[in-house]
């Protein structure tokens, strides 16, 4: 951390460099990312490990990263080989996308998802392992889903309901929604029969364009989070939340209508916390999605998305921002605009907050690929006045 005597401010350390960009050559295989980027994070879920301190993320791919700050990543490579036999033969494939983690007693629990691109023939899987770096051994199958079926076994999220210590998964993504099933605490497999409860889903028109759901539980408020992506990960990507007081739902916005509701005829549903956006001096980015959120044991909370650069070619190779995430007195989350380099919490003097400010307006029912930044003005007089074109 810089500190600046005249102002009393202090300003975190200037974030490493980032590595460059993955060139992309037609017709050759694609180019591997160096061991220090953050190319070609997709679907990341943060977990703070209580055993070695270090940060994870873990990726489509099966691929890990550890920090000891979430700011600087090393890449640990790929923790789970291959998904089950029964899962491949189920699917017709090996890849591994979108891994979720959760600590139960001593074992490590990494919930992936195996599917091709587009179908519904699909498979969430749980592979363990005694620590955070695997390798995760699969157990099991949790879920199958087949093209017969309103729903796609992708996507899984693990929440422990605060009240009775029962374990769920949500999932989905398109078609019927995002669901919740119980799981068996002992195994971790799926406690229930069918597809379990549907706690989020879009209308046709929107193409039923929904996924990646994402829970969390906020002690101070009381509420669970479901946090979810809308839109195609190729162009308007975007998150929104909704809350509950239970951990299966209804899950409601900060207008009080239901992540369920097919009327949706505006695009209005949910709150919106992240989309594209383009700062005056900085490079603009689009499609944050696939969140994953994390409560730290100081309690500060963070989320972590895939994105990519603005106006980006094939291959859309994503990279992951940090987000400082805080909270509004009626209790909906808000992010820091900028990633996370370290910054504290901190009281500054009254004359370095009057200035211009560059806004990135949220609005649900335009979804754009990047927002431009609108100009506010605070005057010293505390008086806010706004270019609102």
């Amino acid at each position: 951390m810089a500190k600046f005597d005249n102002c009393n401010i202090e300003f975190p350390s200037k974030p490493p460099v980032p590595v460059a960009k993955p060139i992309f050559v037609p017709g050759e295989k694609p180019q591997e990312p160096d061991k220090l980027s953050l190319w070609g994070s997709h679907d990341p879920a943060i977990y703070h490990d209580p055993v070695s301190g270090n940060y994870y993320t873990y990726c489509t791919g099966a691929i890990a990263r550890r920090s000891k700050d979430m700011i600087t990543w090393e890449n640990i490579g790929k923790v789970v080989e291959d998904p089950p036999k029964e899962s491949i033969d189920w699917v017709g494939d090996n890849g591994i996308w979108a891994p979720d983690i959760i600590k139960v007693g001593n074992e490590y629990r990494l919930y992936c998802s195996n599917s091709t691109w587009g179908v519904r023939q699909s498979c969430i899987f749980l592979a363990v392992a005694d620590n955070a770096e695997g390798p995760f051994i699969p157990r099991g199958c949790v879920l199958k889903t087949s093209e017969d079926m309103p729903v796609n076994a992708i996507d899984a999220n693990l929440i422990v309901d605060e009240k009775t210590g029962e374990q769920y998964m949500a999932y989905g993504s398109f078609w019927g929604g995002c669901h919740i099933i119980k799981l068996d605490e002992n195994t971790g497999l799926a406690a229930e029969e069918g597809i379990g409860k549907c706690i989020a889903r879009r209308p046709k028109w929107a193409d039923c364009a929904i996924e990646g759901p994402y829970i969390r539980y906020n002690p101070d408020t009381e509420y669970y989070y479901l946090f979810v992506s809308y839109g195609s990960l190729k162009s308007d990507y975007n998150i929104r939340v909704g809350r509950s007081k239970n951990v299966t739902g209804p899950y409601y916005d900060v207008n009080g209508r239901d992540m369920n509701d097919l009327e949706d005829y505006k695009n209005e549903v949910g709150y919106m916390v992240a989309c594209g956006y383009h700062f005056n001096d900085g490079q603009g980015y689009m499609g944050p999605g696939h969140n994953s959120v994390l409560r730290d044991f100081d309690n500060q909370w963070y989320l972590v998305c895939h994105i990519r650069e603005h106006d980006f070619k094939v291959p859309q190779i994503a990279t992951m921002h940090v987000y400082k995430m805080f909270w509004t007195p009626d209790g909906w989350p808000v992010l820091n605009p900028e990633c996370y380099a370290g910054e504290k919490t901190q009281n500054i003097s009254k004359e370095f907050i009057a200035g211009e400010y560059e806004r990135i307006k949220l609005v649900p029912s335009y979804t754009s690929r990047s927002y431009q930044f609108s100009t506010y003005d605070l005057s010293r007089r505390r008086k806010v006045y706004m270019l609102l074109n």
